[in-house]
């Protein structure tokens, strides 16, 4: 193992400091500005609610984990859902603090009872197809945004769209340093400059905005109504299952660049909690759910710069980058088309991650246990099937999927029997 540059609690210098944490909030910048993009929310609520919960969760696991949270893009669909395609956004803010709820109660099951039930409740060939139906359920959205204007063909917004995302895959297979880590950010910029010379970009907004500017904050009882009921939670908690397994195998990839062991200290329930609170506090200013991004832990692998405080700098810059009034305007500006094409190497990343976690895992589809349980997850999250008891309570799509997926796991025979606690790590 290399020795690290900065260790976890190495102060850096004034100027690593700023170099560094740059590097980081430009390493998730993309991926959290692209989700509220896509579904309807302010940018500058998920940076400013990128950074608070970061912040968060650095208190939270004691300053021991260098993970940074962002926006989580297994919320999508559900948050379209949530919110009727844009129409009510604070239907999906109440999702998501029922989702931070959920983390917490979660978490304090895994700190009095350990965490191999949620192994077995959550095993690959559960999680890995429900990853799949994320990216997946997505593909028709991503095509539509990269061709079509107003619901027409248009051949010069999918030329945008096409040169965004060869200039991402670039990024992602030939360059093996730092800028291999931000493919998403830099393929958005490539994009947005081509968009800018072929004329389909209006600057007009961008002029007229303040350089300082105050988020548009969603704010409970002054924005929307508080009103919970069971189709909101049915869209968004369910998916729980898969996040809360996404963020084990972030804690488990971290631990293994940084040489800790993050399942016992700080623990996995300190680390659940935080990434449910900021989640919580996100929800309740607006801002769409974290999580731990991989984006930061690849640029934690190449620089071998593992310090918490350049981290809580990058989390700090990202909360006075989201009342850049200009740069907000800016980020609004970018054409639907270059949204597109990064999403169609993106979704496709997730679909993929999930078969990746199938071909680790070594998951045998000679056994029709497995072949059955992929199959319905796949067809049931994908072609969009609903369990509707009535006009305002309805399971569907990937939370159908994933409910389904895991019921099918606990009464088929064959189960397989869960590592111990010793040999996660």
């Amino acid at each position: 193992m290399n020795k690290p540059v900065l260790d976890i609690n190495d102060f850096p210098s004034k100027t690593q400091l700023i170099t560094l944490s740059f590097q980081h909030m430009f390493a998730m910048f993309g991926s959290t500005i692209l989700v509220p993009q896509l579904v309807g929310l302010s940018p500058a609520i998920a940076l400013l609610t990128s950074g608070i919960a970061t912040i968060i969760f650095l208190f939270i696991t004691q300053f021991k984990v260098p993970a940074y949270l962002g926006s989580s893009f297994a919320f999508i669909t559900p948050i379209l859902i949530a919110t009727n395609f844009g129409e009510n956004p604070g239907n999906a803010m109440i999702g998501a603090m029922a989702v931070g709820i959920t983390y917490s109660l979660v978490s304090l099951v895994i700190w009095k009872a350990g965490y191999k039930w949620l192994m077995r409740l959550l095993p690959p060939i559960v999680v890995g197809p429900v990853i799949m139906v994320i990216g997946l359920a997505l593909s028709g959205t991503a095509v539509d945004m990269a061709m079509n204007v107003n619901d027409e063909y248009s051949f010069l917004h999918f030329t945008a769209a096409l040169v965004t995302l060869f200039a991402a895959i670039v990024f992602t297979v030939y360059f093996k340093n730092i800028l291999s880590a931000m493919p998403i950010l830099l393929g958005l910029i490539i994009g947005y400059i081509y968009s800018a010379i072929i004329g389909i970009i209006d600057f007009t907004a961008v002029k007229e905005a303040k350089w300082f500017a105050m988020p548009d904050f969603l704010l409970p009882g002054i924005h929307y109504e508080f009103n919970i009921t069971s189709s909101i939670l049915l869209a968004m908690v369910p998916i729980v299952l898969v996040t809360i397994s996404e963020h084990i195998g972030h804690q488990l990839v971290l631990g293994k660049v940084v040489n800790r062991n993050y399942i016992k200290d700080p623990g996995l329930h300190r680390s659940i909690f935080a990434d449910g609170l900021g989640t919580f506090v996100s929800a309740l200013l607006g801002g769409p759910p974290k999580t731990t991004y991989g984006e930061n832990i690849g640029v934690l692998a190449i620089t071998r710069v593992y310090s918490v405080y350049v981290i809580f700098g990058a989390a700090v810059l990202a909360i006075l980058f989201a009342f850049f009034g200009k740069a907000m305007a800016l980020i609004q500006t970018i054409p639907t088309a270059v949204l597109g094409g990064i999403s169609i190497l993106l979704f496709g990343i997730i679909a993929s991650s999930g078969l990746r976690m199938l071909v680790e895992n070594k998951i045998d589809f000679g056994k029709n246990r497995n072949l059955v349980i992929s199959s319905v997850i796949l067809v049931i999250g994908i072609g969009g099937a609903a369990l509707r008891f009535s006009e305002t309570f309805a399971i569907e799509g990937m939370a159908l999927a994933a409910i389904v997926g895991v019921i099918l796991n606990l009464i088929l025979p064959g189960r397989e029997i869960v590592q111990d606690e010793d040999e996660i790590n």
